[in-house]
């Protein structure tokens, strides 16, 4: 719903998009490191996952890093002192291909204070490739099933400057269906992702 203070309401609702067939295209030159580095058009932000917390959300957001998913996404919600969320590529059959792969939830075993990553949800079971980094105590959205998925070790200072000018005016149907095109259309300075890797 929009305005509300959920990573993502059900209008925006994300169903997932499969894994089994990204997992046989990962290169023999694929990340396994569990630190996660974002470069983006200001900068980097460098996250440390921990699998101890949420190990299948871990294994997810590693597998979409090694398929260059998140390679030039765009961050099109920011929303200053909540959150900031990614996650849809900007290459819409890399949508197509994840848009029905939902994960079982991680218990929440650790809480969504400032700087950490987590996977958007529209209720239990629906995880499958949007993230969020949170600005601030987000406690809140502990009982709602929110888990944690690693911390931002570097680059919470990058992250707080994204360009937030936009809000959340993205419609996340037509990122899905159109990606980078139509957000360089639309929202043209969208902060985004120029590589994400692994080390």
């Amino acid at each position: 719903r929009r305005g509300s203070r959920r990573p993502v309401g059900r209008d925006a609702m994300l169903r997932g998009g499969a894994g089994t067939a990204a997992a046989a295209a990962l290169g023999a030159n694929a990340g396994t490191g569990n630190v996660a580095t974002l470069e983006t058009d200001v900068g980097s932000i460098v996250i440390e996952l921990r699998p101890e917390w949420a190990p299948i959300g871990v294994e997810r957001f590693k597998e979409l890093i090694n398929v260059g998913f998140y390679d030039e996404a765009r961050f099109f919600r920011v929303v200053p002192g909540f959150i900031v969320q990614f996650g849809l590529s900007g290459d819409p059959d890399l949508n197509r291909k994840y848009k029905a792969a939902n994960l079982k939830d991680d218990p929440v075993k650790t809480s969504n204070k400032k700087g950490t990553l987590v996977f958007a949800t529209a209720g239990p079971g629906t995880r499958t490739s949007q993230m969020f980094i949170n600005f601030g105590d987000n406690s809140f959205l502990d009982r709602q099933g929110f888990s944690p998925i690693g911390e931002v070790t570097s680059g919470l200072d990058v992250a707080l400057k994204l360009n937030a000018e936009y809000g959340e005016k993205p419609n996340q149907g037509r990122i899905t269906n159109q990606g980078n095109a139509y957000l360089k259309e639309s929202f043209p300075r969208l902060s985004y992702i120029k590589k994400a890797s692994l080390s």
